[in-house]
């Protein structure tokens, strides 16, 4: 028997005719559009190790890493083991000696001497004043025979002919208002005395927050103000000759350098009683009691000898 077909599920003419629609395509890009979105593509696909890399962060200090000791500021650094023993066995030979007299003292300084350096001797000086009181206070120069070994920078301020004068007694500086102006502007404090006449302390009383600090300040009680009438070539000559300037702390010492280690133990020692007859001569009337409480000699690098005053 023959099948019958359904005439539903055959198609019909028009749907046989109907032929299938051609899909729509996206319009072509142009050349340079397409030029840049492969561009785009490569770089989005480049590794993540091409781009630079970060600098990497300092590495933690290991535990076991020796840690860097830090000095304090205005603290000395800590001397070297070698020296502080030296120093241990002077300063344990010096306590058996006890207060020396001074020519003992000075050769005794000699005797320790281990620097390749010329060392500085110095003088200490315990006073039995009161800082307090202005009219305690010690200060004051003193010319000592043999010098302190050291050239000394010296400022003049003054002007006119007196100018000429200074830099023919041996001045390495001196002028008025250039000297005054250079300071003011520039804080200038390249020298170790300054002198002034007295007809230019009225402008260079303006220096004194830039020279008070340091010390530098020309007083009359200091020795560092000449008068009109004294010779300004002198008083340069005594300060480059080893004219010193001394004065009482806040503590009622008084510091200064008498010399050098490489002096002659005779140089020294004059010069060290010169500088203890100074202060000896400008006790201040108000002190009562004991004056001199104590007096130490000292180089660079050796402990403090007390001596007999």
């Amino acid at each position: 028997m023959a099948k019958k077909t359904d005439p539903a599920a055959e198609p019909t003419g028009e749907a046989k005719a109907e032929k299938p629609k051609a899909e729509k395509t996206k319009p072509e890009k142009p050349k340079a559009e397409k030029k840049a979105a492969a561009a785009e593509e490569t770089a989005a696909a480049a590794p993540a190790a091409a781009a630079p890399e970060a600098p990497a962060a300092a590495a933690a200090p290991s535990a076991d890493a020796p840690k860097k000791k830090v000095s304090k500021p205005g603290v000395p650094p800590r001397r070297g083991k070698k020296l502080r023993n030296i120093l241990k066995q002077q300063q344990e030979k010096i306590q058996k000696e006890g207060v020396m007299p001074i020519a003992k003292a000075v050769a005794t300084l000699k005797s320790m001497k281990r620097s390749k350096f010329d060392e500085t001797v110095e003088i200490h000086m315990h006073l039995g004043i009161d800082a307090t009181q202005s009219d305690q206070l010690v200060r004051g120069t003193v010319s000592l025979p043999h010098g302190i070994g050291k050239q000394v920078r010296v400022l003049v301020f003054c002007q006119g002919d007196n100018v000429a004068k200074a830099k023919a007694a041996g001045a390495d500086y001196a002028g008025g208002d250039d000297m005054i102006e250079k300071i003011q502007k520039e804080s200038w404090t390249d020298f170790d005395v300054a002198l002034a006449t007295q007809d230019l302390m009225g402008k260079v009383s303006r220096l004194g927050k830039v020279l008070g600090p340091r010390g530098l300040m020309p007083t009359p009680k200091a020795g560092t103000v000449i008068p009109m009438t004294a010779d300004i070539a002198q008083a340069v000559k005594e300060f480059k000759a080893g004219k010193v300037e001394y004065r009482s702390d806040k503590s009622g010492c008084v510091h200064s350098r008498v010399g050098k280690l490489s002096f002659e133990e005779k140089s020294l020692v004059e010069n060290i009683q010169v500088f203890l007859d100074q202060i000896k001569a400008v006790r201040p009337a108000a002190v009562k009691g004991h004056y001199i409480l104590s007096a130490s000699l000292s180089a660079t690098q050796s402990p403090g000898i007390r001596i007999v005053v």
